[in-house]
C-alpha cells in the first residue's frame, strides 16, 4: 500500500448502471477517496460511496472521514442513506458542501432522507456529524490541502483542487466547458464580421478561463460525459463532451486525465472506443498528455513510502 493514493469507488454520472456490459468500467456514480496515510477525503458520495462505506469497517485506524460535495443532485449523494458509518458510534464525519452556511448544508444533505423519499432519516445517524459550508480560504485534512473553485453547471457546483503527497490533482466532475464556444458556433452566421470578431475574442478568454483551474496539474479527473453526437442533443446540460475535456487537458499541459462521469449508456465497449479516439487526439496534437477511463476500484498511488531498509 502507498503512502498516499485515490482511488475510484463511482465513475458514472447521472445514475447507477449495474448492468454487466459496464463491469468492466463499473456502474457506480461519483465517488472518489483520497488518502494519506491515516488521512482520509471523499469527493463526493454517490453510489459509489456504500462499498468505500463497507470496506472502511474492515479496519480499525481511521474513524474520521471528511466529504467534500460538488453539488447535491442524486447521482452525487445518494449512497448516503447506504453509508454505514455515519450509523455507528465512534466515527467523525465532516461534510463539506456549495451553501451559505453550515445550516444551508445540513438542510440540503438531509432532505433527501426524509419522508416520503427515505423511511431513515439523519436524526438516526450515530456518528459525530459536522456540517460546514466550504470555506473561501480551503481546508487541511492533515496533509491534505483543498480549495474549491466554481465551474459551470446547472445550480452552485464546485470542483475542487487537491494538494496531496506533493501531488496537485483537481476533481471536477460535473464542468460544462464549452458551451459558450459552441453556442456561438452555431450561429456565427447570424453576425456580421465585426461582431464575429469580438465574439471570437470571447471564445478566446472563455477558454483561458475554462483551463486556468487545471493548468499544469498532475491529476486531473474531469467530466468527460458524452459523445460529440450525445452532445449536440444535451447542450446546458452541464457536462462535456470527452473531446473538449481531452483538448483542455492538452491545452493546460496536464500530466494525466482521467475521463470521468461517463454516461450511463455507455457499455465497456463503448468507452473503449471512447478512449481509443481520445488517445488519437492526443497523437494528433504530439501531445505527451497521459490519458486514462476512471474505473472503479483503480488506485493511483501518490507517493511510494520510504524504504526501510
Amino acid at each position: 500500500m502507498s503512502a498516499g493514493h485515490l482511488r475510484f469507488w463511482g465513475v458514472r454520472g447521472s445514475y447507477p448502471a449495474p448492468f454487466s456490459s459496464h463491469l468492466k468500467v463499473g456502474g457506480n456514480t461519483s465517488c472518489v477517496e483520497v488518502r494519506v496515510g491515516e488521512h482520509l477525503v471523499v469527493c463526493d458520495a454517490g453510489s459509489g460511496i456504500i462499498p468505500l462505506g463497507n470496506e472502511l469497517l474492515k479496519q480499525d485506524r481511521i474513524r474520521r472521514i471528511t466529504i467534500v460535495l460538488t453539488h447535491y443532485h442524486w447521482d452525487h449523494i445518494s449512497g448516503l442513506p447506504f453509508f454505514v458509518p455515519a450509523f455507528l458510534r465512534g466515527w467523525h464525519i465532516d461534510f463539506y458542501g456549495p451553501g451559505d452556511s453550515d445550516a444551508e448544508v445540513e438542510r440540503l444533505i438531509s432532505e433527501q432522507m426524509k419522508a416520503p423519499y427515505f423511511p431513515v432519516e439523519t436524526e438516526t445517524w450515530l456518528a459525530d456529524i459536522n456540517y460546514h459550508a466550504v470555506p473561501e480560504g480551503g481546508l487541511a485534512v492533515g496533509p491534505i490541502d483543498l480549495h474549491a473553485f466554481n465551474v459551470h453547471h446547472p445550480g452552485s457546483t464546485m470542483g475542487y483542487a487537491i494538494e496531496a503527497c506533493g501531488k496537485r490533482i483537481v476533481y471536477a466532475s460535473d464542468n460544462e466547458l464549452s458551451f459558450i464556444d459552441r453556442s456561438i458556433e452555431e450561429r456565427l452566421s447570424e453576425f456580421d464580421e465585426e461582431e464575429r470578431s469580438l465574439l471570437q475574442g470571447m471564445q478566446k478568454e472563455e477558454h483561458q478561463r475554462s483551463i486556468e483551474f487545471m493548468q499544469d496539474m498532475d491529476i486531473l479527473i474531469h467530466d468527460a460525459q458524452y459523445t460529440p453526437e450525445d452532445y449536440a442533443k444535451k447542450r446546458g446540460w452541464g457536462h462535456s463532451c470527452y473531446i473538449d475535456t481531452v483538448n483542455c487537458a492538452i491545452d493546460a499541459r496536464v500530466k494525466h486525465l482521467y475521463l470521468f462521469h461517463v454516461d450511463p449508456a455507455y457499455d465497456d465497449d463503448a468507452l473503449d472506443a471512447l478512449l481509443h479516439r481520445a488517445e488519437a487526439i492526443i497523437a494528433k496534437r504530439r501531445s505527451k498528455l497521459a490519458c486514462s477511463l476512471a474505473c472503479e476500484g483503480m488506485e493511483v498511488e501518490l507517493a511510494v513510502p520510504p524504504s526501510s531498509g
